[in-house]
């Protein structure tokens, strides 16, 4: 099937991208691994020896950089519906991790480490219906949220992507409600045009779900 002009532009834009070219460059996988170090430059999220969890990894963008600050000490668990390639330091799992087979998939991994930040830079497949797309965008931040609550130490991090629209303020109440800090990022690699935005939640609050082993 011949491409759209929109798919063709797109198309050309990504090519020409520069954060795309960069992470050719660097052997990055995407150049989604941008956005976490420079959102991890400003806030210092990942530190060697840390237990992180990926939602929605493929293609690995954010698992490698998260691998390569964890170290040896640490353990990186990627999750997606998609295969994805091996990445050195990080265990790949495949399937829907709101599925239980999946969550026992992930507890088997984890083999009782406590998890100290949760990741997810998963966004719906557009469908260029911006209400539709929305509401997908914040339903996906709401399923991380609530692995995050299971898998979190208190005290522990989560950073989401959603875009920003309708429910975003809402959902970043609920946020305030789980974690003592929530602060919004954007980092330059984002695409200013893009609606995604990264919601940081830090600190934990002990409750329900809290993994206390």
């Amino acid at each position: 099937m011949p491409r759209s002009k929109t798919s063709k532009a797109w198309l050309r834009e990504h090519v020409n991208d520069t954060w795309v070219q960069k992470a050719k460059a660097e052997g990055y996988r995407s150049r989604a691994a941008f956005k976490l170090m420079q959102i991890d430059a400003k806030d210092r999220l990942l530190k060697p020896g840390m237990t992180v969890v990926d939602l929605g990894a493929t293609p690995g963008g954010w698992s490698q950089v998260a691998a390569n600050i964890v170290g040896r000490t640490g353990k990186v668990v990627a999750v997606d519906l998609l295969e994805m390639s091996p990445l050195p330091g990080v265990e790949f799992i495949r399937g829907d991790f709101s599925q239980p087979e999946t969550w026992a998939a992930l507890e088997s991994v984890l083999a009782g480490r406590r998890v100290d930040i949760v990741l997810s830079d998963m966004a719906p497949n557009l469908s260029g219906v911006s209400v539709a797309d929305q509401a997908r965008s914040v339903g996906l931040a709401e399923l991380a949220l609530d692995a995050a609550l299971r898998l979190l130490v208190p005290g522990g991090s989560l950073l989401v992507k959603i875009f920003h629209g309708a429910g975003f303020d809402a959902f970043m109440k609920t946020l305030r409600e789980h974690f003592t800090q929530v602060v919004v990022r954007k980092p330059e690699a984002s695409r200013g045009r893009s609606a995604e935005t990264y919601l940081l939640a830090r600190s934990r609050r002990p409750g329900r779900g809290t993994n206390q082993s």
